[in-house]
């Protein structure tokens, strides 16, 4: 990347990706096996289309970085798969934006679309663990142990939880 003035900006993005990350790690840890199909209504989507969903998103988001405006609707697949290409595409967008490589669209628009709506759809997933009867804690997020580049399935355990 020619202008460092950008990269501030950039890790900006990086640690959204980990905030990301650290949120999605927990609605999506020790979820029921039959999570990923659950339906609360008929015009709905199931945990499993908003998890395959977010992957598109990242996806999108991947291509804007590179300047494409391209999107692609995926049919959810095994909850277990879909798991693994969230984290998957978060480290790999991650990783672009660690680099110097130029971005074919701002960081703001990054921010305002994909990545602001993966995060959005994370906390659809933590309302329908609820749902399914299975919550999540709430935490002080503010408190939590969110690291730049860390945007793997390990993240830290939460700091303070609520009962």
């Amino acid at each position: 990347m020619s202008d460092q003035s950008q990269r501030p900006k950039r890790e900006l993005l990086r640690h959204g990706l980990a905030t990301i990350a650290y949120r999605g790690a927990k609605v999506l840890r020790d979820a029921p096996q039959e999570f990923g199909a659950l339906k609360v209504g008929e015009t709905t989507r199931s945990p499993g289309q908003i998890l395959a969903h977010i992957g598109d998103l990242l996806d999108w988001a991947f291509e804007l970085a590179h300047g494409n405006y391209i999107w692609h609707d995926t049919t959810p697949g095994p909850w277990d798969e879909n798991v693994a290409r969230f984290f998957a595409g978060l480290a790999r967008l991650d990783e672009y934006f660690a680099s110097d490589a130029s971005l074919g669209f701002s960081e703001e628009q990054l921010l305002q679309g994909p990545i602001a709506d993966a995060l959005t759809h994370i906390g659809q997933l933590a309302m329908l663990r609820r749902l399914a009867g299975s919550p999540v804690k709430g935490e002080s997020y503010f408190k939590a142990d969110i690291v730049t580049g860390r945007v793997g399935s390990e993240q830290s355990p939460p700091r303070r939880q609520f009962e």
